[in-house]
């Protein structure tokens, strides 16, 4: 094994060795490299009259660029746009999501978390964890409906196995049972379990009540308490789109950090969805628990591993997409910004809400419960959710996701609030085309 990756897996056994065994194999041997990447600071700092150790082109003492591609650049320096990033983010980005984690999860206060660290998205984000944390045959816990991609990191990449729970009771809340059954199941097979909790939830639109969050946090340190290693995944990708009073306005991952010494909690987010910038793909990796002493050594190893994984994947997140993310959260306009299209997606939800559920739709499907997000969906009561998402296509252009035999996932994110009622009446008749109901 690399001296590095040792040096790490020694600072992590002695502040928090149940950690070092949550670690992937992969994760264990993952270090931060020194090498070019070492030198080249180094140089950065000291090399005043010649520094030949920079892998980009430059000219005149300024970073090479076309005019072709500045001129769309709209005033951001070369040297803030076209150059590497470190693999880790920008030191200035990950400082201030950090601080605006900390002011959007009031339960972070006083609790010790790491800086962030910058991935290519959310979903790069995802797989940067399962490299770092999953092994084969290790078990994820997640609800039956999900996000189709998580199959495709944990299962397929990783090879490992997920255990699915019911997601909703059959009074429309969050199955507490259901859930608390599987992590038990789980951890009585299991040295380590990981549980993904993802808030508002992809594809049903819901965010659990104040008292389903402490069930979540209570079932879960019981767990550890017994035994068990748990690691707490939160997957914020739609954070802060919360409509409805009783919704959980933090995120879980400020619950769960400092719950046991057994949980080590982990937050995926990023600005994708936060800040509207989807494609810019920017998101981060925090961790978080309740460790002896100072925790700055840990974590400072838990992102020279995460960075190593960055490094041997895709080198760094692009810095002009940082740079962009950077600009607009520093900019007195963003929290304006940020509540008006708030306000128009919340003004949406609610128009769907109340349309969804008009009784004339009742013999033909049944709404879940949502209350945040980007989706919703309805169980179809006497269709298939293929047949009738191919129908409504071909016959009225209406576009939806159908999920399984009897569920249709809508995005009202991307649909205007005039034409929510046009939408449900064109599936009702496409349900009634179908032969299934008058």
């Amino acid at each position: 094994m690399n001296p590095l990756a040792e040096q790490l897996n020694q600072t992590i056994k002695s502040a928090a060795p149940h950690v070092y065994d949550m670690l992937s194999d992969v994760g264990k041997k993952l270090f931060f490299p020194k090498g070019i990447l070492t030198q080249g600071a180094e140089a950065k700092e000291k090399a005043y009259a010649i520094n030949a150790t920079i892998g980009i082109a430059k000219e005149g003492g300024r970073t090479m660029r076309f005019d072709s591609v500045m001129a769309s650049l709209n005033n951001i320096r070369a040297s803030q746009s076209l150059t590497y990033a470190p693999s880790f983010g920008i030191p200035a980005l990950r400082q201030q999501w950090q601080t605006e984690m900390v002011a959007k999860n009031p339960s972070l206060a006083g609790k010790p978390v790491s800086l962030p660290v910058v991935t290519c998205g959310i979903t790069h984000g995802i797989a940067t964890f399962a490299d770092v944390w999953t092994s084969p045959r290790d078990v994820i816990i997640l609800p039956e409906m999900m996000w189709g991609n998580y199959s495709m990191i944990f299962s397929v990449r990783k090879d490992a196995r997920i255990r699915h729970y019911e997601l909703f009771t059959p009074g429309g809340g969050f199955n507490l049972g259901a859930f608390e059954q599987a992590v038990r199941q789980e951890a009585a097979d299991h040295r380590k379990i990981t549980v993904v909790l993802n808030f508002p939830q992809n594809p049903s639109g819901y965010t659990i009540s104040e008292k389903e969050a402490d069930g979540i946090v209570r079932i879960l340190s019981d767990t550890a308490a017994a035994g068990t290693y748990v690691l707490a995944v939160t997957d914020d990708a739609y954070f802060g789109l919360f409509y409805e009073p009783e919704t959980l306005k933090e995120s879980l991952f400020a619950r769960l950090c400092g719950a046991h010494p057994g949980i080590l909690a982990v937050k995926l987010d990023g600005a994708t969805k936060e800040n509207y910038v989807w494609g810019l793909r920017v998101g981060f990796i925090t961790y978080g628990g309740s460790f002896n002493g100072d925790t700055t050594p840990l974590f400072d190893a838990l992102e020279r591993k995460t960075a190593g994984c960055i490094r041997g994947t895709i080198s760094n997140a692009s810095h002009l997409s940082q740079t962009i993310l950077l600009n607009s959260m520093q900019n007195e306009k963003n929290p304006a910004e940020k509540k008006a299209k708030f306000d128009i997606l919340k003004a949406r939800a609610m128009r769907v809400k109340a349309v969804s559920k008009d009784p004339k739709y009742a013999d033909a499907w049944e709404v879940y419960p949502f209350n945040s997000g980007y989706f919703m969906c309805l169980r179809l009561k006497t269709v298939d959710a293929e047949a009738l998402r191919v129908h409504l296509l071909d016959r009225y252009g209406v576009g939806l996701i159908s999920i399984g035999e009897s569920n249709l996932r809508v995005a009202f994110s991307c649909m205007e609030e005039a034409d929510v009622e046009k939408l449900f009446d064109t599936i009702f008749q496409g349900v009634k085309e179908l032969g299934k109901i008058k």
